[in-house]
């Protein structure tokens, strides 16, 4: 890749985190308690390892498959003199027959959005003797073409995860309406904090995490107290990948 686009790529990841911090600061928090999420999924794996070689080791994938495929391309660019591994996130729908390939490369699964896929997982992750980091991808905005669980249905803590050996619920995962003006937008983030302190008051207190908020909204998600924000667009910006 030629230099002025990898600049191009460090002056976006500089502007980004410098907005995280800002909203961190107003909204009375430390910047280091939110972290970035660099969703990758419409960009190739030079631009992957040109952020990545920024210091930005969160990387997002919403298919598996990508997930997959590029996780090994950027080992075969960076291979094992690096210090660290990328820490790849999967923040988009997982389909049940996908989760045994793609739970060994995951560092956190964001979209865990039935309990059938949760069942899965569970049954998976014992067969590879590993524990699952997961959030629970809840529909705040009770959009129909989105996934997730309705806010109602983990009012109360369902059995299948109060009895899973497997995996952790490390928090919830949520997307805006995508006709939500800003103040629906505010409420929708506000109902997955109120859904979550309600899990920490039940005994949950580990399920800490909120991912929400992307590249339109990602500051009215540190306002309403995200821990995790999912940008793309942002940190490609001019960018012909």
């Amino acid at each position: 890749m030629e230099r002025q686009r990898r600049e191009r790529i460090a002056s976006n990841l500089a502007t980004v985190q410098q907005r995280i911090a800002t909203a961190a600061l107003q909204a009375g928090r430390h910047p280091d308690s939110v972290r970035l999420i660099a969703v990758t999924k419409y960009v190739g794996i030079e631009e992957i390892a040109a952020l990545y070689d920024c210091g930005c080791v969160d990387l997002g994938e919403s298919r598996p498959q990508s997930l997959w495929e590029k996780t090994e391309q950027l080992r075969a660019l960076r291979p094992k003199a690096d210090l660290h591994e990328p820490r790849w996130h999967l923040i988009g729908h997982l389909q049940r027959n996908k989760v045994l390939r793609t739970l060994p490369l995951t560092h956190l699964i964001h979209s865990a959005d039935s309990l059938r896929l949760v069942s899965e997982i569970e049954s998976a992750a014992g067969r590879i003797g590993r524990t699952i980091d997961l959030l629970l991808e809840v529909n705040v905005s009770q959009d129909a073409a989105k996934h997730g669980f309705a806010p109602h249905e983990l009012r109360e803590v369902p059995n299948e995860l109060r009895l899973a050996k497997n995996l952790r619920v490390r928090g919830f995962m949520a997307m805006s309406g995508l006709h939500s003006d800003e103040a629906q937008i505010r409420a929708e983030f506000a109902r997955l904090r109120e859904l979550r302190d309600h899990w920490q008051r039940s005994g949950y207190v580990d399920a800490a995490e909120l991912s929400m908020g992307m590249s339109g909204d990602f500051e009215l998600a540190i306002a309403e107290g995200a821990t995790m924000v999912r940008i793309g667009s942002a940190l490609f910006d001019g960018i012909d990948a």
